[in-house]
């Protein structure tokens, strides 16, 4: 009993604080998922967040977003060069040569549409990036035309996003298209380009990728990546102290970083992402359903407050309505007066029985759990009464379509599929928008997105967003960078991380 009490002991302290972990001589690099992807690695079903590790280091798509800036700028991927068309509806591209799939198969111009064709046939959650194509033309080997129903500025950060169709091999998907369109062989197999393969995929616990031999870009140092799920953050950090992981890249609680940003023996980051931590307020309760008292709400929350408890040295306040890093700062600025004395005499007027509320949460996110009680405190400054309550995601995502049972105010992380205010604006603020769960609108803002998606027009989005927050429904609170930890001899996670792919790093750029 003393032995093992001892051990744990060592275990809990990870040793000596100070002395760095020592470098695998294996090539094989360990990481791990606290959350299970939840899904099989397949890029047209795949739309979390843990999990983009397996999917962009196994599959490339024709564009990608540069790495190492907080600036989204797109970069060649299996297409070399692009040309739209002026009113956005015909884009052309180059096509890499020399490039083969992981079965063998040649990457060339047919392998396009035929990726296209199997994302819209499987029609999950990503299906939407190729729903307006109405042609895909070959041009021999190399070079395709897409052309589009109707205008959009998008598209080209569509196919850059961390989501964006990627090209699959058509050999593999004939030989194991089931009646699923291969969704079963792509839950242990993949089929893509990327610089590694996935040799292992048991969901709930492991996953494992190879380096393919015959990649077209950098060889990766690395030759394996082991990640298992560890489900625990104390576990993921024990583990980190000790050496079994080379990083933790996601999911650091509060409590944690600044005693890893303290201790020399590991390498921290606070790496550019257009992650947000965003607040919802619900219309369709009783508190919630006057316009004046959800924008009074809003001026009463202390955004400061947050960042200095919730997301100290890896977020800063919100200045803008979406994320940061998509748009040039001077579009859609919140003007939104930190003033809790107008929520105080809105309150005052409610009945005495109907002064308390619901703040809900992503019960997988404790980050949001310590922001929604220091709402808490906010709030009953201002005379409400308010309560925490944690939901799955999957509940929150049903309240899109049935919003029963709902809290007054949601706070959540997000951010866009590609970095563009019209991926943000539209899932949020439009009626149709896939994480509107309230089903908040503004009309104008509405004809706002649909025309800036046609022109690219940044004012259009931002009249847009003002618009919305007209509506008091929702207020950006914290800009949240990725916050990484890793051993001191891992090399290369700057360069390895972009702006678009958060808790995420190209393996490839890795190395010790």
């Amino acid at each position: 009993m003393a032995l093992a009490f001892a051990m744990i002991v060592s275990a809990c302290s990870g040793g000596d604080s100070t002395t760095p972990n020592a470098a695998p001589t294996d090539r094989v690099l360990k990481l791990s998922f606290l959350q299970d992807p939840g899904q099989p690695p397949d890029p047209d079903v795949f739309y979390g967040t843990q999990g983009l590790l397996l999917t962009t280091n196994v599959y490339e798509g024709l564009l990608g977003f540069a790495r190492g800036t907080a600036t989204p700028t797109l970069v060649p991927g299996l297409a070399t060069t692009w040309t739209a068309s002026a009113d956005n509806t015909t884009f052309t591209f180059e096509l890499r040569k020399g490039v083969s799939f992981h079965d063998g198969t040649p990457f060339v111009a047919s392998a396009v549409k035929a990726s296209f064709d199997r994302r819209a046939a499987v029609d999950q959650g990503t299906a939407y990036m190729v729903d307006d194509v109405a042609s895909v033309v070959e041009h021999g080997d190399h070079a395709v035309t897409v052309t589009l129903k109707s205008p959009d500025s998008t598209f080209l950060y569509q196919l850059a996003s961390p989501y964006g169709p990627k090209m699959l091999s058509p050999t593999a998907l004939a030989a194991n298209a089931g009646s699923d369109h291969a969704q079963t062989y792509l839950t242990t197999h993949d089929i893509g380009t990327g610089p590694f393969t996935l040799s292992e995929a048991k969901v709930g616990d492991r996953y494992q990728l190879r380096s393919f031999p015959g990649y077209w870009g950098k060889k990766p140092f690395y030759s394996t990546v082991d990640i298992p799920v560890v489900s625990d953050t104390s576990a993921q950090q024990l583990q980190l102290d000790s050496g079994s992981v080379a990083a933790i890249l996601h999911d650091i609680p509060s409590s944690a970083v600044s005693s890893y940003t303290s201790n020399a023996k590991f390498s921290t980051f606070v790496l550019p992402t257009a992650v947000s931590d965003y607040m919802y307020v619900n219309p369709k309760t009783f508190v919630m359903s006057n316009v004046q008292v959800r924008q009074a709400l809003l001026q009463a929350v202390d955004v400061d407050a947050l960042v200095a408890n919730a997301y100290f040295g890896r977020g800063t306040a919100a200045k803008q309505a979406y994320p940061a890093n998509i748009s040039d700062p001077r579009y859609a600025v919140q003007n939104i007066a930190h003033d809790p004395a107008k929520l105080t005499t809105a309150v005052a007027a409610l009945p005495a029985s109907q002064r308390a509320v619901t703040i809900g949460f992503d019960s997988s996110s404790p980050d949001n759990q310590q922001v929604a009680n220091l709402l808490v405190t906010q709030l009953a400054a201002s005379g409400l009464t308010a309560t925490v309550t944690g939901f799955p995601a999957s509940q929150i995502f049903g309240w899109v379509n049935d919003p029963a049972g709902a809290p007054d105010i949601l706070v959540n992380l997000g951010f866009p599929d590609a970095p563009t205010p019209y991926l943000w604006e539209h899932i949020n603020f439009d009626p149709d928008g896939g994480v509107n769960f309230f089903k908040c609108s503004s009309p104008q803002a509405t004809d706002l997105i649909a025309q800036g998606r046609r022109t690219g027009d940044l004012e259009a989005f931002s009249k847009a967003a003002d618009a919305a927050i007209a509506t008091g429904c929702w207020r950006n609170l914290v800009d949240v960078s990725d916050f990484m930890v890793a051993q001191p001899w891992l090399k290369g996670v700057e360069a390895a991380h972009d702006v678009a792919t958060p808790t995420s790093l190209a393996l490839a750029e890795l190395y010790q």
